[in-house]
C-alpha cells in the first residue's frame, strides 16, 4: 500500500477517534444533567409566580417563564431526566428483547422461529408511530405506557438484525469446536455467540436513541405520554403550543433541548458506526 494512502487511513482514524471522544463526552454530559438536574436548576421548576407569568428571556430567566410564572430554564432541565433517561431506558429494552427474540430464533430455528418471526412481521407491517399512538391510546397514557407502547412496536428490527447474524455465526468453526469442548447451550451463546454479533446491535441502539427521544416526545405531545405537572419535553411543546405566536419560548426551549439532545446522540451513533468500519481503521 502507497504511503500517501496509509496516511490518509491514519489522519481519518484519528478524526474519527477525536470526533467519538467530543461527542461521547457532550452526550455523557447530557446524561449527568438529566441524573443530576436537581441539584441544576436555578429555580425551583414547581414554584408558581403568577406575577411573573409569561415573562420573556432576560438575565434572570434565560429561557422566559411559562403561564404559571415557573421558570423554564429550570423546567427544561428538570425535564432532561424524564426526556433522556426515558429514552435510554426504552432504547435498553428493545435492544435486550430484541437481541434475546432474535438469538432465539436463530439458534433453535423451526416453529420457534416461524412464530416469533411471524409476530414480528405483523409489528413491522404497522407504522411504527401510528401503532404506538394505538398501543398508548388502548393503555389509556401516561409516561410508562408510551415506553411500553414503543417498546412493542420496536424490538422487531434487533430481533431481525441479530437473528440474521446468528444464523451467519451458527455454523462458524470456533462454535463447532466449543460444542466439541462440552460446553452447553447457555455457554455457547453468552460466551462464544453473543461476543461477537453484538457489535451491529450496539451501533443500531446508539443510532436509536434520537428517534426514540423524538418518539416519545411526540407521545407526550399527543397526550399520550407524561402528564403535567411533570415536567417533559414533549408536553412542555405541548403546553405552550396555543401560545406560539405570543409567547414562543414556551415552545422553542424544549424543542430546542430536544434539537441539540438528538443531534448529539445521533453523531455520536454515527461515529461508532463509522469508528467500528474496517475501512476506516
Amino acid at each position: 500500500m502507497k504511503e500517501p494512502t496509509i496516511r490518509k487511513q491514519r489522519i481519518r482514524h484519528d478524526t474519527v477517534k477525536l470526533r467519538l471522544v467530543v461527542f461521547g463526552l457532550m452526550a455523557a454530559a447530557l446524561v449527568l444533567c438529566a441524573v443530576f438536574s436537581e441539584y441544576l436548576t436555578p429555580f425551583d421548576p414547581s414554584l408558581q409566580d403568577l406575577s411573573n407569568a409569561k415573562a420573556p428571556p432576560s438575565a434572570t430567566h434565560l429561557f422566559g417563564t411559562d403561564r404559571y410564572g415557573r421558570d423554564m430554564l429550570s423546567r427544561v432541565i428538570a425535564g432532561s431526566r424524564v426526556s433522556i433517561l426515558s429514552t435510554l431506558l426504552l432504547v435498553a429494552v428493545i435492544t435486550g428483547l430484541g437481541t434475546a427474540v432474535g438469538v432465539c430464533s436463530g439458534w433453535f430455528g423451526g416453529w420457534f422461529d416461524t412464530v416469533l418471526m411471524r409476530i414480528s412481521d405483523i409489528s413491522l407491517a404497522f407504522p411504527g408511530l401510528v401503532f404506538a399512538l394505538a398501543v398508548a391510546g388502548v393503555s389509556g397514557g401516561g409516561l410508562h405506557n408510551a415506553v411500553i407502547a414503543l417498546a412493542a412496536v420496536s424490538w422487531p428490527k434487533y430481533a431481525r438484525i441479530v437473528r440474521s447474524q446468528t444464523l451467519a455465526q451458527k455454523e462458524m468453526t470456533y462454535l463447532k469446536a466449543a460444542r466439541l469442548a462440552g460446553c452447553g447451550t447457555g455457554r455457547i451463546i453468552f460466551v462464544h455467540l453473543l461476543p461477537n454479533i453484538i457489535g451491529p446491535v450496539l451501533v443500531t441502539s446508539m443510532l436509536d436513541i434520537g428517534t426514540m427521544m423524538m418518539e416519545l416526545a411526540g407521545l407526550s405531545f399527543l397526550g399520550l405520554g407524561a402528564k403535567p405537572p411533570i415536567p417533559e419535553w414533549g408536553s412542555m411543546m405541548s403546553d405552550g403550543r396555543s401560545l406560539l405566536t405570543t409567547v414562543p419560548w414556551l415552545t422553542f426551549a424544549p424543542g430546542l433541548a430536544i434539537f441539540v439532545s438528538v443531534m448529539v446522540f445521533n453523531l455520536l451513533g454515527d461515529t461508532i458506526r463509522d469508528y467500528a468500519d474496517p475501512k476506516h481503521r
